[in-house]
């Protein structure tokens, strides 16, 4: 199978029915899950009086839960298929949001975080990994498999972006109906998939787990792809730490964050499809990475630490590159999984990939926030993290 493209098909097939279906699954699974996440910091703080650091604690585990655990699910996709572990994490999912609204004690509201995020980590691997697949099936009846990757995560950001308006709408009766309406989301999709989704999806065999794992850490190509995806991950990630800080050192507060982050989404719901369409006809796998990284490297760069509302046009510059870099990359990762995985462990590979590079930003965020407090002068961190996609490049696997 080959990743180099040789020109725009004659005609693009359609998507399959399940095709169709993963992809609305992706946005109904971020709309509800993003309904209830913005607001939960704050209702910990707030209403159910917990220590700051208390609530940066539940936040990190509620992460790894889902992140540091996707590798199971994704060997439970393996092992079982997709539909029991997608069903089985929504129904942990609901009964999550369903506890998370009437926990009032910090063991509760631990007791629900590690659910919600343990429910992610069964339905996330498993769908993105047969999406995976079936891009490699769309692309073999003529179509692309990037632009099939790319839908799905048009249609995660418009989950995302959907999500937190709906949330702050409920917010105005009680953050119980918000967690409640993120249940009744998920009440739907488990509804919709125990009717539609098939018991055993064509041409996926299952496997047993065991000696998976003993061949994915000798895949030097794969865990190269996933420092690779780690290290744009964690560039990513500064749209939440690094950016918030710079926001506030130059204008003395943080309120311009909600336009940079509107823009952000605003560019993936409507560029992303024309972005993927222009690199699939011109760039193979490796050299679409390659560009998205250095374009996310040149963002970086462009942050010299100004002041005043001046100071915010190199942050919508940054944010601008980081995310026409994350169009690039992105879709494009989860592509070149199937070509680096193991017959039969797609879900395994998938749910790695998220394993690791979660781990790498779990790290690396550590070392970043100890860089923005070490008091150096304003560009100077900005320079070394626009260092780490860059040299990312030279990781990524020969095609």
């Amino acid at each position: 199978m080959t990743s180099t493209p040789v020109g725009p098909p004659r005609t693009t097939p359609r998507l399959s029915p399940l095709l169709r279906l993963l992809i609305l699954t992706q946005l109904a699974f971020n709309v509800g899950f993003f309904a209830v996440l913005p607001f939960l910091a704050e209702h910990l703080g707030q209403a159910v009086g917990m220590a700051g650091w208390l609530v940066g604690f539940v936040l990190g585990l509620r992460t790894f839960s889902q992140q540091g655990l996707f590798v199971v699910g994704g060997a439970l996709a393996d092992r079982y298929g997709i539909r029991p572990v997608v069903l089985a994490g929504c129904v942990l999912r609901i009964a999550g949001f369903a506890w998370l609204g009437y926990a009032e004690r910090t063991g509760a509201v631990i007791g629900a975080v590690l659910l919600i995020g343990f429910a992610a980590a069964l339905f996330s691997p498993a769908v993105e990994s047969e999406v995976a697949r079936q891009a490699v099936v769309h692309e073999q009846a003529g179509g692309r498999r990037t632009r099939v990757l790319a839908l799905f995560t048009v249609a995660g950001q418009a989950g995302a972006f959907v999500g937190p308006l709906l949330g702050a709408l409920l917010l105005s009766v009680d953050f119980r109906t918000v967690c409640l309406a993120g249940a009744g989301i998920f009440l739907l999709v488990l509804a919709r998939h125990a009717w539609l989704l098939p018991q055993h999806v064509p041409g996926r065999e299952r496997v047993r787990p065991a000696g998976g794992l003993g061949v994915l850490v000798r895949n030097r190509r794969f865990l190269a792809l996933c420092c690779a995806y780690g290290a744009y991950l964690l560039a990513y990630n500064q749209l939440y730490l690094a950016l918030p800080e710079e926001v506030e050192r130059a204008t003395g507060s943080q309120s311009a964050l909600a336009w940079l982050f509107a823009l952000s989404s605003l560019l993936v719901v409507t560029a992303q499809l024309p972005v993927t369409r222009w690199a699939g006809s011109r760039l193979s796998l490796r050299r679409s990475m390659l560009a998205g990284l250095l374009l996310i490297g040149a963002g970086f760069a462009v942050v010299a630490g100004g002041t005043g509302t001046a100071g915010l046009l190199p942050c919508a510059v940054f944010v601008v590159l980081l995310t026409f870099g994350q169009m690039l990359v992105a879709p494009v990762a989860r592509a070149w999984v199937p070509d680096l995985a193991e017959p039969g462990r797609l879900g395994l590979y998938t749910g790695a990939l998220s394993s690791v590079s979660g781990l790498i930003v779990l790290i690396g965020s550590s070392v970043t926030g100890a860089l923005l407090d070490a008091g150096l002068p304003a560009a100077v961190p900005w320079l070394v993290l626009a260092a780490v996609p860059v040299a990312a490049v030279g990781l990524l696997p020969r095609t």
